[in-house]
């Protein structure tokens, strides 16, 4: 076994040709080995919003939306049932005698409720974590119900609103927002 053979396994290195005359200067290259370096990872996975993304915002800011036009709507079924219950009163309009004004009063009471749970919602969205989104979520799927069924020719405009809303909370960067470390 000869060690000049430049195939043997076990010979000696191979001499390389000396830097001259005709052979351009090289820096030795390192062999690389295994894969290619993979990019850093983020110490939390995905990057975390710092600031409120413009659609959480924007569900925020519909959701006072929904705040005042509930309270303008507790206004005209209190002011509603208070009128029929003076008009029954005086006698003055007997068609109405059978109209129950119990059912305004349900809607005001109705419609305050969902004005106090719309406005403390709008009002944790800064500090509210995951369970605020799904109960924003289902805020606004129970709104878009309510919108269609019985108060359809008033409830568009909330009807677009809840769909809205729904869709700006439950998209990825209303996840991001309300998954966010809090520290």
């Amino acid at each position: 076994m000869s060690y000049g053979d430049p195939n043997n396994p076990y010979g000696a290195p191979q001499q390389q040709p000396q830097q001259g005359y005709g052979y351009p200067a090289q820096q030795p290259q390192t062999p690389g080995y295994g894969y290619p370096q993979a990019p850093p990872v983020q110490p939390y996975g995905a990057p975390v919003p710092e600031t409120m993304p413009g659609t959480v915002s924007a569900a925020r800011v519909m959701l006072w939306v929904i705040v005042g036009l509930q309270a303008i709507g507790v206004a005209i079924f209190v002011f509603s049932a208070l009128t029929i219950d003076h008009l029954k009163k005086n006698g003055d309009l007997p068609q109405l005698s059978d109209y129950p004004t119990g059912a305004l009063w349900g809607f005001a009471v109705l419609a305050l409720a969902w004005l106090v749970w719309a406005a403390v919602l709008a009002a944790k969205f800064t500090s509210g974590g995951n369970g605020l989104r799904v109960t924003t979520l289902v805020f606004g799927i129970i709104t878009a119900v309510l919108a269609l069924y019985p108060f359809t020719v008033v409830g568009i405009v909330h009807l677009v609103l809840a769909i809205l809303i729904a869709v700006f909370v439950g998209n990825a960067k209303g996840k991001a927002w309300f998954n966010r470390p809090r520290y």
